[in-house]
Parts: C-alpha cells; sequence; structure tokens
C-alpha cells in the first residue's frame, strides 16, 4: 500500500502499483518513467510502496518541450512538429528513458490535464510504455474535462495498466 498518497488515491490503483512493483520484482526487472502533465506523481507511486524500491530506476519529469529535449534526447524540431502531446513523442520519450537509464520497462505519459490553450483538448493523454527488448506499446486517452486532479489520477491508472501487460509479456 502506498504510504504519502494512500488518502490521495484510489484503492484500485493503489492495489494495482502493488501488483505492478510485485511482478517487476519477480520478474527481476527495473522501472522508469517520463512524466509531463503528471507531474511525477506516477515515480512518487511507484517509489512509495514499501519494500520495493530496489525495482525503480529512475524517473524523468519533463514538463516542457526543452526538457523532453534536454533530459530524454528528443530532436527539438520533432517536438515541434508533431507537437509536445502526441503519439510521436509519448514513443520518443519511453525510448529516451530507456535509453538515459538501466531499466528494462519504460513508460511515458504527455497530456493536457487542463485547462487547455485554444487548440488543446482538455483530458488528451497520449502513453507509450516500451521494453529493453523493443516492444512498444502506445495508447492514446480522451478522459474529458474531469479536471487537472481527475486527469492525473485516471492516467496514474492506464499507465499502471500498460506496465503491469508489459511485465506479463
Amino acid at each position: 500500500m502506498a504510504d504519502t498518497l494512500d488518502p490521495a488515491l484510489p484503492p484500485k490503483v493503489q492495489d494495482r502499483a502493488q501488483r505492478v512493483l510485485e511482478l517487476a520484482d519477480k520478474r527481476e526487472l527495473m522501472l522508469t518513467t517520463a512524466e509531463s502533465c503528471t507531474g511525477g506523481l506516477l515515480a512518487a507511486l511507484l517509489t512509495d510502496v514499501q519494500g520495493f524500491g530496489h525495482v525503480f530506476e529512475r524517473g524523468f519529469v519533463v514538463y516542457s518541450k526543452q526538457a523532453k529535449c534536454d533530459l530524454l534526447g528528443i530532436a527539438r524540431n520533432k517536438v515541434d512538429g508533431c507537437g509536445a502531446v502526441s503519439e510521436e513523442i509519448a514513443v520518443e520519450m519511453a525510448h529516451g528513458a530507456l535509453r538515459f537509464s538501466n531499466a528494462d520497462v519504460a513508460l511515458s505519459i504527455t497530456g493536457f490535464a487542463g485547462p487547455g490553450g485554444d487548440d488543446d483538448e482538455e483530458g488528451l493523454v497520449h502513453f507509450a510504455c516500451a521494453r529493453k527488448d523493443g516492444t512498444v506499446q502506445h495508447r492514446e486517452e480522451h478522459f474529458g474535462p474531469i479536471g487537472r486532479d481527475g486527469v492525473r489520477i485516471a492516467s496514474l491508472d492506464v499507465a499502471l495498466q500498460m506496465i503491469e501487460q508489459a511485465l506479463k509479456a
């Protein structure tokens, strides 16, 4: 069970985090995250469960376009061309997290938690989960205008689902 985040998270998210950490431990695989709209919440959750610190390698909080480039090695023209909230950038973020860590599985999250700008769809979030063996999965969610907290918590649940699937593969 998550210690610090317990009051803020639904039990199903905490239970899924516990399962993910247990599965990573059992498979002896290390995890990394690259987060934008969640601002490091996934990394916080994965490090909040006692006894599993050894399966989390590191987390990247890359909220700005420049941070995505500087910390994950994504070309600025790609971020500008595709948009920071896109399938292409989510995949690049996951690959970058693997490249700049010693992890086996990387999960990236990029989206508009809200409220968005004129051309931004509030609640649009792209996820990518990459394994060192080259397997990559992408998922696009349209959570809608459920508020920043709602989008972030819903994003945690999707991210954990994707990590769990990757660990079982």
